[in-house]
C-alpha cells in the first residue's frame, strides 16, 4: 500500500512553515516583548499626570533692585605753591590729621637720608607693614604704591616731630604772620614739605566733581561713559598751580541714583533705607529723600559714616535692601488647603513603639466600654489661650480625619478625662515628595506676590530647606506614590 501523502517527509508541515515565514526564534521573540513592553510604557507615560518637582530654597520674595550711585562729598582741591621733584607722604584713601605730611617738593632728585629712629618708631613701623601684608591682595596692586608713600610719610614724620633739630622754619616772618587755611611749608633735607589743612582722606586724583553739590548736577553728570579721572601721581615733577591732591573733609556724604517713575512711586514714602554696597558686601542705612535734576527724579540718599571705605569712588553699584522679609520661597500652585481635626495636646499619647496616637473609647453592643489605641498623625500645632484665667494656655494639634470620625471619644490617659472629637480645622500647606509619596506638610504665608510665597521656617511639622514639593499640587493627592 503506498504511503499517505500527507505523512509523507517531502511535504512540511504547518509549523515549520510558519516558522519560514516569520523566521521565528529566540532573539526574534526576545525583540516582540521589548517592543511591547515599550509601546505600553509610552502609552502610560502619554496617559498619565506629568507631576513637577520643585525645590524649596531659601532668601527673600524677589531680588532687590541694583542701582549706580553718584558720590557727592565735601573736597578741596590743592596745587603746588613751588615746582620741582615731588614725594608723597601719605596713603591715597587714608586719613591724615591736620598738619600731617602730604607731601613734598625739592629742587633736585630726592636722595636717600640716614636719619636714625627709635626702637619704638621701628616697632609701630613693622606693625604697619606686618598689616598690610596680611591684607594684600595681588588683584589690587596699586595699593603697594599708596602704601609706600604711607611708610615715607612715617619714616618723615618720626624724622621731623617735635623736638628734632633737622627741621627749619620757612622764615621768621611767616611765624609773625596771620595763620593761613594752608600750614606754612617748613623745609627737610632739602625738600619744602606740605601738610594738610584739615583733618581728612587723602585722594591723588581728580574728576571734576569736586566742589559740586546737588544744584549744580545735571543729567550728564551720571553718564559713565563720558567720566574722567586724572592720577595725579604719575607725575615725577610738578610746576607751581598744579593740582596735587584732593582733600575729602566731612564724614557726611550723599548717593545719588537715578529712578524710574515705576521705582519712585514704591519709594516715594520712605525715609530712610538699607544700602548693600557691591563693591565689598557691607550694608549700613541712611536717610532717604526723591529730588528731581532736570525734569528727572532721583533718590538721595545721605549717611554719616562709612565715607573712607569708599572715598576713592565717584560711582558706586550698590542694591537698596527693600524686601526685608525672608524664608522659605514656594511657587503658589503648590499650596493646597486640607482638613483636619483638632485635638488639645492631653489626650495625644504614645504606645509602647513611642508612636503617637489617642485612646479612643469603644463601646460593645452590651454597653461595655473599652478603649483602643489609634494612631494619629500630626500635621501642625498652634498654642490656644485658655479660657480659664487661673490656666496655662494649651497646645492644640491638627491630626489626620482618616483614622478617625466625627463623634469619636478620646480619653486622657492620666485623669481619664473625655473629648469628644469633632472640631475641625483648615491648614494651607504643600506635598512634600522626598520619599517618593505625596506628604502633607503645613505652612504659614509671610508674602507673596503673583507667583510665588514666602513661608516661615520655624513652622512646626512643616518644610525644610532644600525639601522637594508639588509644584502643581492640584494633580496629587496625599499618599500617593509618585516614584
Amino acid at each position: 500500500m503506498p504511503d499517505n501523502p500527507k505523512n509523507s517527509g517531502n511535504h512540511p508541515g504547518a509549523l515549520v512553515k510558519i516558522r519560514k515565514i516569520f523566521g521565528l526564534n529566540i532573539g526574534t521573540m526576545l525583540f516582540g516583548c521589548l517592543l511591547i513592553y515599550m509601546l505600553f510604557s509610552a502609552v502610560l507615560y502619554l496617559t498619565s499626570t506629568n507631576i513637577e518637582s520643585y525645590l524649596v530654597i531659601s532668601g527673600p520674595l524677589s531680588r532687590n533692585e541694583t542701582y549706580t550711585g553718584l558720590a557727592l562729598r565735601e573736597e578741596s582741591v590743592y596745587q603746588a605753591e613751588t615746582g620741582g621733584y615731588v614725594s608723597y607722604y601719605a596713603r591715597e584713601g587714608n586719613k591724615i590729621n591736620a598738619n600731617g605730611v602730604v607731601y613734598g617738593i625739592s629742587s633736585t632728585a630726592p636722595t636717600e637720608n640716614t636719619e636714625e629712629l627709635s626702637a619704638e618708631q621701628l616697632s609701630q613701623i613693622r606693625n604697619n607693614m606686618l598689616s598690610f601684608s596680611k591684607g594684600f591682595s595681588s588683584s589690587n596692586f596699586n595699593s603697594t604704591y599708596s602704601f609706600k608713600y604711607e611708610l615715607e610719610g612715617d619714616i618723615l614724620q618720626y624724622a621731623t616731630a617735635p623736638g628734632s633739630t633737622s627741621v627749619v622754619t620757612s622764615s621768621d616772618e611767616d611765624a609773625d604772620s596771620t595763620v593761613s587755611p594752608t600750614p606754612a611749608p617748613v623745609s627737610y633735607a632739602g625738600q619744602t614739605l606740605n601738610k594738610a589743612a584739615s583733618d581728612g582722606v587723602v585722594l591723588y586724583c581728580v574728576d571734576g566733581y569736586e566742589g559740586k553739590t546737588l544744584n549744580d548736577l545735571t543729567a550728564q553728570d551720571f553718564d559713565q561713559n563720558a567720566y574722567v579721572e586724572t592720577d595725579l601721581k604719575n607725575q615725577g615733577t610738578v610746576s607751581a598751580g598744579d593740582t596735587m591732591y584732593t582733600l575729602v573733609t566731612d564724614e557726611n556724604w550723599s548717593l545719588l541714583i537715578p529712578l524710574s517713575g515705576k521705582q519712585a512711586a514704591k519709594l516715594k514714602d520712605r525715609t530712610s533705607v538699607r544700602v548693600k554696597f557691591l563693591k565689598d558686601g557691607m550694608t549700613q542705612s541712611g536717610d532717604f529723600s526723591i529730588v528731581e535734576i532736570d525734569k528727572a527724579k532721583y533718590g538721595k540718599i545721605d549717611f554719616n559714616k562709612g565715607l573712607i571705605r569708599y572715598a576713592a569712588d565717584r560711582f558706586l553699584e550698590i542694591e537698596l535692601v527693600t524686601n526685608t522679609v525672608t524664608g522659605l520661597k514656594v511657587p503658589l500652585s503648590s499650596v493646597v488647603t486640607k482638613e483636619f481635626y483638632k485635638l488639645p495636646s492631653e489626650y495625644l499619647t504614645t504606645n509602647d513603639s513611642q508612636e503617637a496616637g489617642v485612646m479612643i473609647q469603644k463601646t460593645d453592643k452590651n454597653g461595655n466600654a473599652s478603649q483602643t489605641f489609634v494612631k494619629a498623625t500630626i500635621y501642625g500645632e498652634d498654642t490656644q489661650e485658655a479660657e480659664d484665667d487661673k490656666k496655662t494656655s494649651e497646645s492644640i494639634y491638627y491630626i489626620d480625619m482618616s483614622n478617625f470620625k466625627e463623634g469619636d471619644v478620646a480619653v486622657n490617659p492620666k485623669d481619664q478625662s473625655k473629648y469628644v472629637i469633632r472640631e475641625v480645622g483648615v491648614l494651607e500647606g504643600t506635598y512634600c515628595i522626598n520619599q517618593g509619596y505625596a506628604v502633607f506638610r503645613r505652612i504659614e504665608i509671610l508674602d507673596q506676590n503673583e507667583e510665588y510665597a514666602v513661608v516661615s521656617k520655624e513652622t512646626r511639622y512643616g518644610l525644610s530647606r532644600y525639601d522637594h514639593i508639588v509644584r502643581n499640587a492640584d494633580k496629587v493627592s496625599e499618599q500617593e506614590i509618585l516614584y
